[in-house]
Order: C-alpha cells, then sequence, then structure tokens
C-alpha cells in the first residue's frame, strides 16, 4: 500500500473529512533508537497521520502510540511491559487506539510480545522500520496484530522520511550494525553485521540538515571508527571527519562511539585538525581488568585504552573525555575490580555511564559461571560511582572562571524557568546552565521575543563559568555584570520558525533564515558527491 493511500485512509475508514489519527513515539534506549524514532515519526507524517497534543505516553491523547525499545539492559523489558499494562487500560476505553512495538525487543522477542500482550496491535524490528504505516493500517483493516521481523536490513534507515526532533543540532549515521563480538551484548544478533554508508551519502545529508538551519551534527554508529571496512577503506572515518569540517555553516561535529581496539592516530590527528570537530569524545572502557577484558572478548587492554587518552589529550588538551563501563561481569574479582577503579582514577573521565552487569539470554556471557552476587555488584558499583563523582567534581572545579560558548538548548535545564536560566552544551558537550540578564521592568524590550539578549535554542551564548558541580557548570556571570554575549544564529532563527509554524503564526524575522521550516527532512540518496 502505498503512503498516499494509507494518508487517506488515516483520516478513517468512513469518512474522509474526519481529522487526522494523531500519533506519539517513546523511545527506550541510545541515541541510534532516538534517530530511529525520528525516521519512525517522519513516515507516520508522511502517512497523515499528525503528533498528538499530550507529550506523556500515559495520557491517552494519541490514536497510535509506537513504543522504540532497547534490549541491551535487563529492565528494558520490564519498562516495556509496565507500559503496555498501563495503555492497555486506555485502550479499553478508547476505541481505534492502536500500540505498536519496535525496536531491539521486538527483534528479540517477535511474537512472544504479543503472546504476553495481546492488545498490542503492531509488532516490528530493527530492520523493517519502513514497514510500520502499512502494518498498523493492515491491523486496522484485518482486525488482528500484525508481527513483521525482517532478518536483515532491508531499507538503509538513513534513506527513510525524518521527523527532527531538533532543528539545530542532528544525528546522521554513517553505519548500522557491529562486527563485534563482545560476551555481554547482544546488539550485533538484532541489528545484525555493520553495514556502512558511502561517503557521498552521509556528506549529502549532512548537508541538508545544515541547510534545515541545524549547526551541529553527531556522526551514529556502533563502532565509527570501523567505518569503511565495509567498501575497503580503513582510513574512511577520519577523512570523512575532515569533509564533514569543509561544510559551510556547520559549526560542531561530534560523532559517537568509537571502538579503543579501532581507534586510530589518524582519527586523532582529524579531531585535531578540524576545527569543527569538538574537543569531546565518547569511548568505552567497559572493564579497567585486562582478564575481564579478554572474558569480554574485548579486543584492547587498559594500556592502550589509556595510551589514547594520552594521545587524544596532547593534541587536545581541553577535551572532555566520558565512557561507558560495567560492573560485576560474570568472574570478576575484587581485585579486577580494583583495576577498573585504578583506570578511572587515571583516566580522569568527566563522567561515565555506569552499569551493572545483567546477562542477556542469547549471549556467550549469560552462560558463563561465576555469576557475581547481587549484593556484590551494588557494593562495587556504589564505589565505582562514589569514585566518578569526585573525579568529575574535580574536573568540573577546574573549568570554573573559563570562558566557554554554549549552544542554548530546548528542555536540557528542567529548572530554567524558576531559575531565569537557560541550558546548553559546551564546545566540550558539558552541560552548563546560564543565568540570565536581570530584566528591566521598565525596558521595552522586555517581553519582545526578538530582544537580542535573549538567547533562542540554537543561539550561542559566551559566558564565564561561575559554579561546578558534579553534572553540570553554572555560568551566572551575566547577574554580576560579568562576561556575557549572544550570537543569534541561523539554528536560532529556525527554531523561531519552527515554533511560529507550530503557533500557527506568521513568520515575521528571516534575518538568519535560509527557508527552513523544521518540519519532515526528506532525505534520499543524491549522488552529487562521490566517494
Amino acid at each position: 500500500m502505498s503512503a498516499t493511500s494509507i494518508a487517506s485512509t488515516a483520516r478513517g475508514p468512513d469518512s474522509g473529512a474526519r481529522a487526522a489519527r494523531t500519533y506519539l513515539v517513546r523511545t527506550l534506549g541510545c541515541q541510534m533508537n532516538r534517530h530511529d524514532s525520528e525516521h519512525l515519526a517522519g513516515m507516520l507524517e508522511q502517512a497523515g497521520y499528525v503528533p498528538a497534543t499530550g507529550q506523556d505516553l500515559l495520557d491517552g491523547a494519541a490514536d497510535v502510540v509506537v513504543i522504540n525499545t532497547c534490549a541491551v539492559r535487563e529492565n528494558a523489558a520490564g519498562r516495556l511491559y509496565g507500559n503496555l499494562g498501563q495503555l492497555a487500560a486506555i485502550k479499553n476505553r478508547r476505541p481505534g487506539m492502536q500500540i505498536a512495538v519496535g525496536g531491539c525487543l521486538a527483534q528479540k522477542d517477535r511474537a512472544g510480545i504479543i503472546e504476553r500482550a495481546p492488545w498490542v496491535d503492531v509488532v516490528f524490528g530493527t530492520h523493517n522500520l519502513d514497514a510500520l504505516p502499512v502494518l498498523l493500517e493492515r491491523a486496522r483493516h484485518n482486525d488482528v496484530a500484525q508481527v513483521e521481523i525482517a532478518e536483515s536490513l532491508q531499507v538503509f534507515p538513513s534513506t527513510l522520511p525524518t521527523r527532527r526532533e531538533s532543528v539545530y543540532a542532528g544525528w546522521v549515521s554513517i553505519s548500522v550494525g557491529c562486527n563485534n563480538t563482545c560476551t555481554f551484548c547482544i546488539v550485533p544478533s538484532l541489528r545484525g553485521k555493520e553495514r556502512d554508508r558511502r561517503p557521498g551519502e552521509v556528506l549529502a545529508e549532512v548537508e541538508a540538515l545544515v541547510g534545515a538551519g541545524a549547526i551541529e551534527v553527531t556522526l551514529l554508529g556502533q563502532n565509527v571508527n570501523s567505518y569503511g571496512v565495509e567498501f575497503g577503506d580503513r582510513g574512511a572515518f577520519a577523512k570523512l571527519l575532515r569533509a564533514c569540517g569543509t561544510i559551510e555553516h556547520l559549526e560542531r561535529i561530534r560523532f559517537t562511539s568509537p571502538h579503543p581496539a579501532a581507534f586510530t592516530d589518524d582519527v586523532i590527528a582529524a579531531m585535531a585538525e578540524t576545527p569543527t570537530v569538538m574537543p569531546q569524545l565518547h569511548m568505552p572502557l567497559q572493564s579497567g581488568s585486562d582478564r575481564i577484558l579478554r572474558a569480554m572478548r574485548r579486543s584492547y587492554r587498559s594500556d592502550r585504552f589509556l595510551g589514547i587518552l594520552d594521545r587524544v589529550r596532547a593534541v587536545m588538551p581541553e577535551a572532555a573525555i566520558t565512557t561507558d563501563i560495567i560492573v560485576g561481569f560474570p568472574g570478576e574479582t575484587e581485585e579486577d575490580f580494583a583495576e577498573t577503579l585504578r583506570v578511572v582514577e587515571a583516566a580522569r573521565f568527566a563522567a561515565a555511564f555506569t552499569f551493572q552487569y545483567s546477562p542477556r539470554p542469547g549471549t556467550p556471557a549469560a552462560e558463563l559461571p561465576d555469576q557475581v552476587a547481587k549484593a556484590v555488584v551494588q557494593e562495587r558499583f556504589d564505589r565505582l560511582v562514589e569514585l566518578q563523582e569526585r573525579v568529575s567534581f574535580e574536573d568540573n572545579l577546574r573549568q570554573v572562571g573559563r570562558v566557554v560558548e554554549v549552544l542554548v538548548s530546548e528542555g536540557e535545564g528542567r529548572k530554567d524557568g524558576a531559575s531565569h536560566r537557560v541550558s546548553g552544551r559546551a564546545e566540550d558537550n558539558r552541560l552548563v546552565h546560564v543565568g540570565l540578564p536581570a530584566d528591566d521592568p521598565g525596558d521595552p524590550r522586555r517581553d519582545d521575543p526578538r530582544d537580542s539578549r535573549r538567547p533562542r535554542p540554537g543561539d550561542v551564548v559566551t559566558v564565564q563559568v561561575t559554579r561546578a558541580a558534579p553534572h553540570h557548570l553554572v555560568a551566572d556571570s551575566a547577574l554580576s555584570g560579568g562576561r556575557f554575549s549572544v550570537r543569534r544564529t541561523r539554528a536560532g532563527d529556525a527554531w523561531a520558525s519552527r515554533e511560529r509554524a507550530r503557533l500557527g503564526l506568521g513568520d515575521d524575522d528571516h534575518s538568519h533564515d535560509g527557508g527552513v521550516d523544521g518540519g519532515i527532512v526528506h532525505l534520499g540518496l543524491p549522488a552529487r558527491r562521490s566517494g
């Protein structure tokens, strides 16, 4: 069934005048999942659905609820079925409501989701995101649940229509899947072998994003620095970083996540020599114990890991480095854990995402002997968190007094309204809460959104850091007459244009606007670039 025919039936089988059906997509998981959710939203809108006004999964405001799942952690299944249980009651009160489940857990559990939650209408996997609109319509027409799980990638997700969460920053996938065989990880069996996009396709998508107003792009892949192996160019990732650095109006380039085993000096050189590549690196450690790394099938050792950090900091001293760490992998001894603490102390991570090991059925580690007792894992986890909190706080304290450029974001500062602040990310990706200059009640610009002193999401604020906490910085320099300036950007204009469209207002400010509308970005595979 075509998108056009779905669009017509999305308004109801008995009346073309009926209001379009509404949708809500909720994401459980990583940035890759969040980017997949942008594709799901884009396809639904192309098929005639409109976003629900309510954003709470359980407020019953949507005709179609899509849950895009993760399967990496054990609690992912608990979160899914907990949400589905609550949605069952809403669906009972709302005839015609549909529930769809996609993502990694759907790829893994398949029809088992319908068996546990028979009120679910559609189950689809990681390899066939494009099937969602047709499956929803088929479930409505046949009044029976639809389960469709492809065994290999059907359509590269980046070719699908996309409803971007943000107009000022965006994700671009350079590859999907993973060729590694880490014993704790279920991702390769759910996402498949690594598939790389051609450089020209990646650059065309980046240019399209920038053309729509974005000034920051994050390149995504399970192992970004192994990019190019599929088409025979092991230096492709460094070349891609440099090529992105030539794109006009693109101010910030980030990437996640590299694998330490494939991290090469040409990538470090590209980071240092490309001004728009940000001084930030997220690289998973997983364990500081070489014995545990071998058991994990992580093909590097702690000395190599620390050596990479040393080489990065030698050319980018201001780089903020973050990581992932697993505590309690099967067979981990107190001596192994002490090695993790040693490496964390030496690495001086700006932040660490710490996890308690949970066995995932279907992974080799789940069958290993010597599973560590829960109480032991918890005690070690608490010690690791305490150490990293101290290291993070010490690192952030060193930022006090620095002048930083903050790309103002939307929704990162939950207390911004009460504290008269805006929040965003510095160049090294640290979260910064920025105090705004005090209002003069008699100033006629006080309530004017065009007031250049008032940064919008997508604008860049230059401020001096005044205070530090373990997980964020505060820059209240404007309140004491210190450094504070706002640079209005194309990205801020794009955000304002989207807000005016959302509110049904006219577009009254085109000072930097390059024709952006903040809507669906339709990306095919243009052949303007070779590569």
